[in-house]
């Protein structure tokens, strides 16, 4: 995607809290590198935008609570609209189906608004190289790991863990999960520990990102169901 005319990464905000996006945007602008180049207070509006916009920005930040248009039904239509900008999520909740939500409507990256800055521009960083901001990633140094073939060797899921690791990535809780594969609760406690400690990661969030990362399961894959 082309830069601004200024050489940096061109950056949009999307919050129905104005003082919320004008402060994120000055933050932005302070990164090295990024630059805000849109803004708008909901889903409706950002679209209007976007179709006049000379250079269309890179990357996205979406509040995920939103009157009107919610977060994943802009990212929804962002992602099929303009397949090349990529989104990330922002809310003040980390519940799990909220974010799997946002995930699956085609964000690469969940944040929080209480992140620090620091991380903030790690992630914008990271989404504008690869793709993904996986925070449980980098907790561990992800990047100094095994290449992508040889990581997915390493992970040697079984079979009853990638139905588990398709089904975690609906909006499943995981008591349906367990019923949904004819287990006990602590069974599907047992796969999740399971498939944490393969894939090094520390939640629900994680483990979605690094699936979709490994190409294990598809954004547009509905949840299985596995016979007994």
């Amino acid at each position: 995607m082309k830069k601004n005319k200024h050489n940096r990464t061109g950056i949009g905000v999307v919050d129905d809290h104005q003082l919320f996006v004008k402060s994120l945007g000055l933050l932005i602008n302070s990164f090295d590198g990024f630059e805000t180049v849109v803004d708008a207070v909901n889903g409706d509006q950002l679209l209007t935008k976007l179709e006049v916009l000379p250079v269309l920005p890179e990357i996205l930040l979406v509040d995920v609570n939103m009157p009107g248009k919610d977060g994943a039904a802009t990212t929804a239509a962002i992602s099929g609209k303009y397949p090349l900008i990529k989104v990330i999520a922002l809310s003040m909740n980390d519940d799990d189906l909220s974010i799997i939500g946002m995930i699956k409507a085609g964000c690469c990256a969940y944040l929080l608004k209480g992140i620090h800055p620091g991380e903030l521009e790690k992630a914008l960083q990271e989404v504008s190289t690869t793709g993904y901001y996986n925070a449980d990633a980098h907790n561990i140094n992800y990047r100094r790991l095994l290449q992508h073939s040889a990581r997915q060797e390493e992970m040697r899921l079984s079979e009853r863990e990638i139905q588990f690791l398709q089904l975690a990535c609906s909006e499943l809780t995981y008591k349906e999960i367990a019923a949904k594969l004819f287990v006990s609760e602590r069974t599907v406690d047992g796969y999740r520990e399971s498939v944490f400690a393969k894939m090094k990661v520390q939640s629900r969030v994680g483990m979605v990102l690094e699936a979709l990362r490994f190409k294990i399961v598809r954004l547009d894959q509905g949840p299985s169901i596995a016979s007994k």
